[in-house]
């Protein structure tokens, strides 16, 4: 039998012993750690890998960790957060759980009592992530019309006229949903990758392309076309049911 994979911890703290003694104690709990003292280099790992969870003290030497918390929601890097900090003031608790926070823990605190917040976290962001069905799209939202035909989140339904339906694949339905969000604009190839299969995505992958080859097979089997749908060279593509717009033409 395979084991789980190891969650990975980032710890953001810049008390180096610290650091090291909760890295030790994660890790013996199961857990992957890496560690970073200064909020820089903790954005600059985020940019380009992924963290199951993120321990962030408040106080860095080089931003505050409501700083850096706020610069990734910027960059749309979503990771689940516990703040670590010897300010207990009430505002300060506020502050971090208003902003995103998930947690708030207070120094000095005991290595159990951290362990089991840290898995109560990680349970609920995956509870949580279990509502996505791509990194735009949840079960819970709403059916949208797309070209002549009917989008249904809930039951991954694509229905055509007369009443046919069918299946439609997670990152298809991620891919029309985002388009039909952001109708009459040219979307880079890069926003759409980032936003159906999200930040941390190769933007050189060609699977996009092979996916919108197969909505477009999929709209042309059932006799009705995409040309509201067009590809702007050189950019992206552009979903334009209004004609409002001449880029891609």
């Amino acid at each position: 039998m395979r084991a789980e994979p190891k969650p990975l911890i980032l710890v953001v703290e810049d008390e180096d012993e610290l650091a090291k003694l909760i890295a030790r104690h994660l890790e013996d709990a199961g857990m992957q750690t890496q560690v970073y003292h200064r909020g820089a280099h903790a954005a600059k790992f985020l940019r380009k890998n992924f963290a199951n969870l993120m321990l962030l003290d408040i106080s860095l030497p080089d931003q505050s960790g409501f700083a850096l918390l706020e610069e990734l929601k910027a960059d749309d890097i979503v990771v689940p957060t516990i703040f670590l900090t010897g300010n207990d003031a009430e505002a300060s608790k506020v502050r971090a759980l208003e902003m995103g926070g998930d947690d708030y823990i207070t120094k000095p605190f005991s290595f159990p009592e951290l362990i089991a917040r840290i898995r109560a976290v990680l349970r609920r962001a995956e509870s949580s992530a279990d509502l996505n069905l791509t990194k735009n799209v949840r079960v819970s939202d709403t059916p949208f019309e797309f070209c002549g035909a009917r989008i249904n989140p809930v039951r991954l339904e694509i229905t055509f006229p007369q009443g046919v339906a069918g299946v439609i694949g997670r990152k298809e339905l991620g891919i029309l949903s985002y388009l039909n969000d952001n109708q009459g604009v040219v979307i880079t190839r890069k926003a759409l990758i980032h936003a159906v299969w999200g930040i941390h995505a190769d933007v050189r992958s060609r699977s996009l392309d092979q996916y919108i080859v197969k909505v477009r097979e999929l709209y042309k089997s059932h006799g009705l076309n995409l040309d509201a749908f067009r590809t702007v060279h050189g950019i992206g593509y552009i979903f334009d049911p209004k004609g409002v717009s001449a880029e891609g033409r």
